[in-house]
């Protein structure tokens, strides 16, 4: 029997976090946005420079709740249950003519409205179930788990906590088979362990535990029947399924590679690390691995006030902390392995904020960190293919006043299905240019902060991409190539790129070609002392975000340089600096903080929450950015009381969206004894993926 829901608790928030919990703060980003900025760089913003360009312009399931009816005649469900520098930047580029998304593409389902409710709440016509659990058994052999029989051993094949970036690989033929690959981002152990006091108090063992729950999770799913719903395979040998945590072994690519930056006692050569740390976005590519993001990897190390004076400027540029021994918020994973004291081995921070690609069909293949796409804390990367082969990887740097970059590839793709073949698309990201953005304005003397649109009716302008390094060169003044790469802060600092509202998600449209990237908020924006709004940035106090568009000069990724637009400004539909690409704003639904991007096969764009500011759940919501329906957005589903929508993953077929509810229950005071949350077995809460079908089997979004 499903236990009675705990009455709503409060969410006590800090300043600069949107709608998190002063708990997700602490255990997410060891509370980057409590701390000043890194970025201290001089970097020109648009209030300050005048413009150099020309202007252009179903039926739920409810439990024991019952039928609950919100506005426009939406029927809600509880889903509760076990079922359930340089030259002048060049001139916008105009964006080709593309048509909407109309008959089988169109958003055609009922949004859900915002609420409040301890459930997975999807439109009508819609079921949902969870498909895996934290701590459910992954390698085969793996022991049931139990809150009060965990060891770092059984984590080490359970499923990881806190799940993030998700998406599947096909599995064979007629698509009844797939892993499932899924990010754990970060641990919190007040809603890990009973009894639970402080960091301080916890045991070796329970730290390793922790450590064994962060990384990725390789699954083996099959569907279940003729639906939309999936299910993981739980007989037979399932030879990819797959662990990967703080200790797995991987291996260093690229010009940085074994560089004395990189080099410590243990590895002496400087090309194998431990493990993968904070894992956030991710994204597949054209060869069948997948890129996995190192985000928030500061909070892991103690020990900075210790390191040499000369070393000490580029780990503050990442945000840790050199001036105390143990940082506030430290997760004091030093007395479990020595390796995070900085004092002892100042290098290692240097060995995690790389993107890292695992091939999930070879559960014995080693990871890799690739050194060419630069280190910072990274969200993930997506790939697109320029026209001439080569490979561009798009990733944004999640910190309040950080930078958008990309990569381009020197070698192109290979076609082919050979052993030869996939070999050398895996050396595809070892060797290439890294660009950082530099974005230029129409109608920079005119944004005021307020939201409000310029003259010319439009957030838009031009921009380039700056070289950092090509290949084994370095083309920052300066700096050598490993130093390019390993400190790419300062080498985006140091050529005048454009301070963003944290870059998260970068996703191109495959339809398109055009690449939207989230921005998910920036408090400090046009604070005293804190660079003021500018067109790419429009909104001071920027609480809730936005949405940008960029267009790669000849619809060529590889482009170096750029027209942009603004076409979503995040928000209430009621508040006028919010903007939805001139939709009409009372058919639109509020939306906060977006995170993780999307596309489905007709070019829908899906956005994932993540600290919904406006007082309601975080969620999934779809948008189509062409044709007459461009900036209508609707939510189509809200995930529990203190969860975030971490992630989602429309599969080629379109019948299921996979969900990522991430941290649910992370409200201030929650434990395992006393939850916020129980879903989503009626217990206590616990991260779990999720998938989401029509009951009809049609295509989600219809």
């Amino acid at each position: 029997m499903t236990a009675p829901l705990p009455p709503p608790r409060s969410l006590p928030l800090l300043p600069g976090h949107g709608g998190r919990s002063a708990m997700t703060c602490l255990y997410r980003c060891g509370n980057a946005c409590a701390h000043p900025a890194p970025n201290t760089s001089g970097n020109e913003y648009f209030g300050e420079v005048a413009a150099a360009a020309v202007s252009r312009r179903g039926l739920l399931r409810v439990g024991s709740l019952g039928a609950l009816v919100i506005g426009a005649g939406v029927t809600l469900g509880s889903g509760l249950g076990k079922g359930g520098a340089a030259e002048a930047v060049a001139p916008p580029v105009a964006p080709p003519a593309q048509p909407g998304p109309t008959g089988r593409g169109a958003l055609t389902f009922r949004a859900v409205p915002p609420n409040t409710l301890d459930a997975v709440v999807v439109p009508n016509g819609y079921d949902h179930a969870v498909l895996m659990t934290w701590g459910d058994p992954v390698e085969p052999g793996a022991p049931a788990w139990s809150v009060d029989r965990q060891s770092a051993a059984a984590q080490a094949r359970q499923f990881g906590f806190n799940n993030d970036w998700l998406a599947t690989a096909p599995l064979g033929r007629g698509g009844r088979r797939a892993l499932l690959v899924v990010n754990h981002e970060y641990t919190n152990e007040d809603l890990m362990f009973r009894g639970f006091t402080s960091v301080e108090a916890l045991s070796v063992e329970q730290l390793r535990i922790a450590m064994a729950a962060h990384g990725l999770s390789v699954v083996e799913i099959e569907r279940v029947g003729a639906t939309g719903q999936w299910r993981p395979v739980r007989t037979g040998p399932r030879r990819h399924n797959r662990r990967i945590t703080a200790r797995t072994p991987m291996r260093l690519t690229g010009p940085a590679a074994g560089s004395s930056l990189l080099r410590t006692a243990a590895d002496p050569r400087g090309v194998t690390v431990l493990g993968s740390l904070n894992n956030c976005a991710g994204g597949l590519t054209p060869w069948g691995t997948v890129l996995s993001g190192e985000e928030n990897f500061n909070q892991y190390f103690v020990g900075g006030d210790g390191v040499p004076a000369a070393a000490k400027p580029a780990l503050n540029r990442y945000g840790i902390t050199t001036t105390a021994r143990y940082p506030a918020g430290s997760r004091r994973w030093e007395r479990a392995d020595a390796r995070f004291d900085l004092a002892v081995n100042p290098n290692e921070a240097n060995r995690f904020g790389w993107i890292v690609e695992v091939d999930p069909y070879d559960a014995r293949s080693t990871p890799r960190k690739h050194t060419a796409l630069g280190r910072f804390k990274h969200e993930g990367a997506e790939i697109m293919l320029a026209p001439d082969g080569r490979i561009v990887a798009y990733m944004g740097d999640d910190e309040r006043f950080d930078y958008l970059y990309k990569f381009v590839s020197d070698k192109r793709i290979r076609r082919g299905d050979s052993a030869a073949d996939k070999a050398h698309n895996l050396t595809l990201l070892e060797s290439g240019t890294l660009y950082v953005a530099k974005f230029d304005a129409t109608s920079a003397g005119e944004i005021d902060g307020s939201g409000a649109l310029p003259s010319d009716g439009a957030f838009d302008g031009g921009g380039r991409w700056i070289p950092l390094a090509r290949g084994n060169r370095s083309l920052v003044a300066g700096m050598s190539v490993d130093a390019v790469l390993v400190h790419t802060r300062l080498a985006a600092d140091a050529v005048g790129a454009t301070k963003m509202d944290r870059p998260e998600d970068v996703q191109p449209n495959p339809r398109t070609g055009k690449v939207y990237v989230a921005l998910t908020n920036n408090t400090r924006r046009g604070a005293a002392g804190q660079p003021g709004p500018d067109e790419p940035n429009p909104r001071s106090d920027n609480r809730h975000g936005h949405i940008l568009e960029i267009v790669e000069a000849g619809g060529d990724s590889a482009a170096e340089t750029f027209g942009w637009s603004v076409p979503i400004v995040c928000g209430d539909p009621a508040d006028p600096s919010s903007y939805f690409a001139g939709f009409d704003k009372s058919q639109v639904s509020p939306i906060s903080c977006p995170d993780n991007l999307e596309f489905d096969v007709h070019g829908n764009l899906w956005i994932s929450t993540d600290g919904n500011a406006l007082g309601a759940n975080d969620g999934l919501f779809a948008v189509p950015v062409e044709g007459p329906g461009r900036g209508h957005v609707k939510q189509f589903l809200t995930v529990p009381r203190g969860a975030e929508q971490a992630s989602a993953y429309l599969p080629p077929d379109n019948r299921t969206a996979f969900v990522s509810v991430q941290h649910p229950g992370e409200i201030d005071g929650a434990t395992v004894d006393d939850p916020a949350s129980t879903w989503p077995h009626g217990t206590f809460a616990q991260p779990a993926v999720v998938t989401v079908w029509r009951l009809d089997g049609g295509e989600i979004g219809r």
